[in-house]
């Protein structure tokens, strides 16, 4: 540590200029917007979290983890660069990759196709301004998800801002963010490029996106929005590795097994290319009644070599929101309704060839399917006093599917779910200035996915059916003294036919419905205002600590002679803490110090493998230089800052005990941002 530390003090005393303003206030003090629903967080009867501005540049420029792990109750893994997975109050029993049984918006817009799949890798991390995550079912305005529902939130204030990083294994990033105001016009264009090699073999990653908008308020009560998303994203994928090879060589890629070959030798990876384009209206009708309609459209075309197949899938989705809007308040009493529509189809070609290293060979099989899912939603939000607040709402949910076997063979189905009626009702009740006791619970419905009814085994699977169950919770938020919040919550979710994934011999995937799941924890939040030390060598420190202790057990659970009844739910852990602590010295240097401890999971249904528990830590410093008008922040981020070996995602229930995909020990990553 001798070098690391002489770096330090070198680095440290290079910048005495002056400290960037601190602008963070406690969490009880800001307001969430609750897709246009905007209320203060004391007063939300929402399981909600904020992932602040504070929080986002805890990131390395290519992802999200290190904010959405803050989050008590939210998990983000990386199985590789760029391949990711969000859980919330949950596992990632259905994903291998990517985001499901989650609900993503970005800004008024839809990120989750109609099956209910997310590509949230193809957002750029540095696009983000906000973020609020949404736990356990919603129903009502945000339709059938059991996980949770996660709003992104790009500018709406002036910003012109330039940044460029550089960092080990080759990683290079760069930036550019315009918003601005213009008359009627509120404009942003956000420009991303990333590049890295990534810790192990074939796991390289390029990312460019292009992003603009513009909001046209064209009258004081009326608004008209675009936005144009252009992505390209190129990953290459190491895939998973035994636990002996991992401790052979954690960096190397899946080898070649018996007939068949590795990662490397058939270059496996992910391209991806997305383009979403959409228009939103925003306007009163009188001082009571308001209109809200979004129409968008997005095109995705996706390669995927892998293992045993070359696979081609072009996209074409299509969505709808619309919902009128009815507010008054009276002397002591204040009422709003709204009364809506969201729906989208998706239809997709998928093309699989033999892989010949990275060339598609002959074909294999060739199929069309077609998603379509819609809810109608009614809520109600009536509110007493400014002490009692309640938040009633109920969706009618449908979803359906069409497949059709071009190749080698003709065949064709549909299925159509039975239609779900999910109710969600929340109270919340202030029992003084800054204490505040609520009540919560809904139903939620989570049907299979594009990726599920027709997975990587080139098999339709027209018997998965939709996971669902009630979730009932408790929770309690309190500010002391305008210095500390904390808020504690207790849930018990019971989902039916969950659905869990498996691999067959060749490492290709299928899904089943599995039994029940029982889901109980208990989440925890303790943060606290910046202190003021008034002292030239310590200026001043906050921090911030969250914890989930879970008991997720499965019942009624059969495979084959098997019952896994009581066994904990795979790739689950029951205990996740996280703490961050700010500290200023000089008046000058800042910094982050954040640690991330998570206990053994268990890897497959039977519980027969467990992964070690592991404390990761990282360090942040920052260093705002004031140019004329320009500020410079120079900032030196150090990730797994005690070289653990560990995991951050691992590949459950893999077949041939293919677990593992390490994650990268000890690095840097160097950037300065320009902001005018």
């Amino acid at each position: 540590m001798t070098r690391l530390s002489a770096f330090f003090f070198i680095f440290t005393m290079s910048f005495f200029f002056s400290q960037k303003k601190d602008t963070a206030v406690l969490i009880s003090e800001v307001r969430i917007d609750a897709y246009k629903k905007p209320t203060p967080f004391m007063a939300s009867t929402k399981s909600v979290a904020v992932v602040s501005e504070n929080l986002l540049g805890l990131n390395p420029p290519e992802r999200l983890l290190e904010a959405v792990n803050q989050i008590a109750g939210a998990r983000m893994e990386e199985r590789s660069p760029a391949s990711y997975r969000i859980s919330i109050r949950g596992s990632t029993l259905r994903s291998p990759f990517g985001v499901r049984n989650i609900k993503v918006y970005l800004d008024d817009f839809i990120l989750s196709d109609a099956s209910g799949n997310t590509y949230f890798n193809v957002i750029s991390p540095r696009l983000i301004d906000r973020m609020e995550i949404y736990k356990g079912p919603e129903s009502g305005d945000y339709g059938a998800v059991t996980g949770g529902t996660v709003l992104l939130q790009t500018r709406s204030s002036d910003h012109l801002s330039a940044g460029i990083s550089i960092g080990s294994y080759g990683t290079f990033e760069q930036n550019l963010d315009v918003a601005q105001r213009k008359g009627k016009h509120f404009f942003e264009l956000f420009q991303n490029y990333y590049q890295t090699d990534s810790y192990r073999e074939q796991s390289a990653v390029k990312r460019k996106q292009i992003y603009l908008k513009d909001r046209f308020t064209y009258a004081p009560e009326a608004s008209l929005n675009a936005v144009l998303l252009l992505s390209d994203l190129d990953y290459e994928t190491p895939g998973g590795l035994t636990l002996k090879q991992m401790e052979s060589d954690r960096k190397q890629a899946r080898p070649s097994a018996g007939n068949l070959p590795g990662a490397k030798e058939q270059h496996a990876g992910i391209r991806n290319k997305m383009i979403l384009a959409g228009i939103s209206h925003e306007t009163a009708i009188s001082s009571h009644f308001s209109h809200f309609l979004l129409v968008q459209g997005s095109y995705v075309d996706f390669k995927n070599p892998f293992i045993t197949n070359f696979e081609n899938r072009f996209e074409r989705n299509f969505a709808l929101r619309t919902h009128f809007n009815f507010e008054k308040n009276w002397d002591h009493i204040s009422l709003a309704w709204r009364l809506g529509f969201e729906g989208g189809t998706q239809n997709i070609l998928v093309k699989n060839y033999n892989n010949n290293k990275g060339i598609q060979g002959n074909p294999q099989n060739f199929d069309q399917l077609k998603n379509n899912s819609g809810f109608y939603f009614l809520s109600q939000k009536l509110n007493f006093n400014e002490k009692l607040f309640t938040d009633i709402s109920v969706s009618l949910n449908s979803n359906s599917y069409e497949w059709e076997r071009i190749y080698p063979v003709s065949e064709e189905g549909r299925v159509k779910f039975k239609k779900q009626w999910l109710p969600n009702i929340g109270i919340t009740y202030l029992l003084g200035r800054g204490f505040s006791v609520r009540g919560k619970a809904g139903k939620g419905n989570s049907a299979p996915t594009s990726e599920e009814i027709r997975s990587s085994n080139q098999e339709f699977n027209a018997d998965l059916v939709p996971e669902y169950g009630w979730n009932k919770e408790i929770g309690i938020r309190k500010e002391f003294g305008n210095t500390v919040f904390i808020e504690g919550s207790y849930f018990d979710f019971r989902m039916k036919d969950a659905i869990v994934r498996r691999q067959n011999e060749s490492g290709q995937e299928y899904f089943a419905n599995q039994g029940n799941i029982a889901q109980k924890g208990v989440e925890i939040f303790l943060e606290s205002k910046s202190f003021n030390l008034k002292n030239d060598l310590f200026s001043s420190f906050k921090f911030r600590l969250s914890g989930n202790f879970y008991d997720f057990k499965f019942k009624n659970y059969k495979q084959l002679d098997n019952d896994f009844s009581e066994n904990e739910v795979t790739g689950v852990p029951k205990t996740s803490v996280s703490s961050l602590f700010n500290f200023v010295f000089f008046k000058k240097l800042s910094i982050d110090y954040s640690h991330y401890y998570t206990s053994k999971i268990p890897l497959n249904d039977a519980n027969s493998v467990w992964s070690e528990s592991n404390l990761v830590g990282n360090i942040r410093l920052g260093f705002p230089v004031q140019i004329d008008r320009a500020q410079l922040n120079v900032h030196l981020q150090i990730q797994n800052l005690y070289n653990t070996e560990y995991v951050a995602g691992f590949d459950i229930n893999a077949f041939g005990s293919r677990f593992y995909n390490p994650a990268a020990k000890r690095n840097f990553m160097f950037g300065a941002n320009v902001k005018f």
